[in-house]
């Protein structure tokens, strides 16, 4: 049977809005944190604002490796010619005093002897040694006062803020923490994800083809995209076509993951069963989005306050985001709308990078749909990022976008654009 329903749900509308909703509902169903140690949290979403609770740097130090010494020691132009008292080395304090007329060799990362304010890097020195007066530093070239020193708390100050809940922990925000000494960080949990592929006509990579049967790319695909954002994805065998069959697993994967995931059977033919099951089911917050490709693209959870005693328990309490079957779909879908889901079940406040680039060749998008065109990014002999658009546009060319590495974002309405003109670009 069809499974075209009718009714009052959101449907054909705008990328911007289908976002909108896909935020407002993650922002509802936010995941919880846990704490992780600091070798476990990169790449995760930190849960909770940090301050900073030591000084950094802790102490004064050397920024080069040199001399230590009173600036006010240094002739303004002739050279100037020190005591050598000591050596001050990384790692331990010395309890050194630079008196008037000496200095001390220091390396970098050093604290700074006591009166000292300024280092003078060791290539502007040259050492000398008499019987009489031991070794002196001969200063070849002046500095200014407090040259090549860190002073304590230049960088961060105690009670200064450091990171923001929703940021993502990038390996230099995790270094900034262990400055800190902080060996574990409160970080939002990531979302369990169960991955479907659907249709009679799959066939698994490996085994022989029947006539009329495809290879299943699209679930390595999916798994691929899931594992790059640093998920660990559930694949399960590839669903019939036969609606009792995908309902009983979409309410298995329902109770124990909190994303599903569904590529295929989503669009309006015989054998599309999802939009007729969300429909009977469960809430469909939209289906089909004015994008090409990935228009018939489904977005669906349990209904609110749904009965658990249907004779099958409902849908548990995953969100469902149903791709449509198409490999470039897929691809389009996923980067569009599926990172916003799982970012915002993260709580992740930073925006996925877009950039602008140049069109390399002129484009004309006759249709009113927005449209995701695949495109390879590069750059001309002005510096400027280019993007050169595929001219393979179905969604069913993987080709092109294994040719590819990026997806020109193409506005909605009719566009006639000109080699050089910026459009906006999706890097994956």
């Amino acid at each position: 049977m069809s499974a075209a329903p009718t009714s009052a749900f959101p449907t054909r509308i705008g990328l911007d809005e289908a976002l909108a909703i896909v935020r407002a509902v993650a922002a509802k169903r936010r995941l919880g944190s846990e704490s992780l140690a600091l070798q476990r949290a990169h790449g995760r979403v930190l849960a909770r604002d940090l301050r900073a609770e030591v000084d950094q740097p802790g102490f004064d130090n050397a920024a080069m490796d040199g001399f230590a010494l009173r600036h006010a020691d240094l002739a303004s132009e002739d050279e100037t010619t020190l005591r050598l008292i000591g050596e001050q080395f990384a790692g331990r304090a010395l309890d050194v005093d630079v008196q008037p007329g000496t200095c001390v060799r220091i390396t970098t990362g050093a604290p700074m002897p006591r009166d000292a304010d300024t280092v003078v890097i060791k290539e502007n020195t040259r050492l000398e040694s008499t019987a009489l007066d031991g070794d002196r530093v001969r200063i070849l070239q002046s500095a200014k006062p407090g040259q090549h020193v860190r002073h304590a708390g230049e960088d961060v100050r105690i009670g200064d803020a450091l990171l923001a809940a929703g940021q993502l922990l990038t390996p230099s925000r995790i270094a900034l923490a262990a400055g800190q000494g902080m060996d574990r960080l409160d970080v939002m949990r990531r979302p369990t994800v169960a991955v479907f592929t659907t249709g009679d006509e799959l066939v698994e990579p490996g085994l022989p083809l029947q006539p009329g049967q495809l290879y299943n790319s699209n679930r390595e695909l999916l798994m691929g995209l899931l594992r790059a954002d640093g998920l660990e994805p559930v694949a399960w065998p590839t669903l019939p076509d036969d609606p009792e069959a995908v309902e009983n697993a979409l309410r298995h994967a329902g109770h124990a993951f909190d994303v599903v995931i569904t590529c295929g059977g989503v669009s309006a033919g015989e054998k599309d069963h999802l939009p007729a099951l969300f429909q009977r089911v469960g809430e469909i917050h939209f289906w089909k989005v004015r994008m090409k490709p990935g228009m018939p693209v489904l977005f669906a959870g349990s209904r609110p306050a749904q009965a658990e005693d249907d004779g099958h328990g409902g849908l548990g309490d995953a969100l469902f985001l149903c791709l449509p079957g198409n490999p470039v779909s897929v691809l389009a879908t996923y980067l569009a709308l599926g990172r916003a889901l799982l970012d915002g079940l993260q709580g992740r406040a930073e925006a996925r990078p877009r950039l602008r680039a140049r069109l390399q060749a002129p484009w004309r998008k006759t249709h009113e749909r927005l449209e995701f065109l695949r495109g390879r990014l590069g750059f001309g002999d002005d510096s400027a990022t280019w993007v050169e658009p595929n001219p393979a546009d179905g969604s069913h060319r993987m080709r092109a976008a294994a040719d590819s590495d990026a997806l020109i974002v193409l506005a909605e309405g009719p566009l006639d654009l000109q080699a050089g003109d910026l459009v906006d670009v999706l890097p994956y």
